[in-house]
């Protein structure tokens, strides 16, 4: 496995594989990487030639108040589980690369990034579209990957290839879980040992919803409240939102009809850890 720094290394790489008729794929990480990633970059390896993996932890999807010197950061490990993935290529470039002096030029996505995490993390969105815009400028891949647990992103990054004329395919993958249902995340680690004992609630709160509609109820403000309930008791912090929203657009429902989104948002006290999940649910 070959690790790269430059736009340029990356290019010429990239350029000689598609020459050889080969496809490529592009994995996008912030680094830190866990089991969710690596089935990702698995996924890539059994559908494509060549593998690509980023790391980059993006500043333009912090805010001011956000954690983007507390993100976790080991590269060695993470180029290691790369290639034992299946990865072929690590783009890992400095912040100048990506954002060169006079950068001026953002790309936004409108209306899906209004509510959810786009609702409490103003420009947060802005930042996640302009990188991976840069990122599949960069690699052209055939393919790109991303994971169910982060939906809000994958239905944003969707838009966009959409409404762009992007040329790859957007792949989204099942959100990969613990053994007590947490979804894995990165920020998993900054956990104290009260809240990971806590923080599998998250999970149990959409069961306790996805339970109801089984059962025929389809009031989400009866669901809302069903998660509530659950997260309120196990006392986890703020819960920042409960929401159940139209899969397509990301709208608040007024009933549970055909396949809908549920999702939630929680900040731990303790550290200040801001976790989030979801599940679909059917009607």
């Amino acid at each position: 496995m070959r690790v790269v720094t430059t736009v340029s290394e990356v290019r010429v790489a990239l350029d000689a594989a598609r020459a050889r008729g080969e496809t490529v794929a592009l994995v996008p990480t912030m680094g830190a990487l866990h089991e969710g990633h690596l089935s990702l970059i698995r996924a890539a390896r059994a559908e494509n030639d060549v593998v690509v993996v980023s790391i980059f932890v993006n500043p333009t999807q912090f805010g001011p108040k956000e954690d983007l010197q507390r993100y976790p950061r080991d590269l060695d490990r993470d180029r290691r589980l790369c290639g034992d993935a299946g990865a072929d290529l690590v783009f890992s470039p400095a912040a100048e690369e990506m954002y060169p002096r006079g950068f001026s030029t953002w790309v936004e996505v409108e209306g899906l990034t209004d509510g959810l995490c786009g609702r409490s993390r103003p420009g947060h969105f802005r930042g996640v579209c302009t990188v991976v815009t840069k990122l599949l400028n960069i690699c052209g891949p055939d393919r790109a990957y991303f994971g169910e647990k982060d939906a809000q992103q994958l239905a944003v990054i969707t838009r966009m290839v959409r409404d762009l004329d992007l040329r790859v395919a957007v792949v989204p993958c099942p959100t990969v879980r613990e053994a007590d249902g947490l979804a894995m995340s990165s920020r998993n680690a900054r956990l104290t040992g009260e809240e990971r004992a806590q923080a599998s609630t998250l999970y149990r709160s959409l069961g306790a919803a996805k339970d109801l509609v089984d059962a025929g109820e389809r009031n989400p403000a009866a669901l809302e409240d069903a998660i509530r309930a659950v997260l309120v008791e196990a006392d986890l912090g703020e819960v920042e939102y409960a929401e159940i929203v139209r899969v397509d657009d990301l709208t608040p429902v007024t009933a549970i009809e055909g396949t809908c989104l549920i999702a939630v948002a929680v900040k731990f006290g303790g550290s200040g850890t801001r976790l989030i999940d979801n599940i679909r649910v059917s009607a």
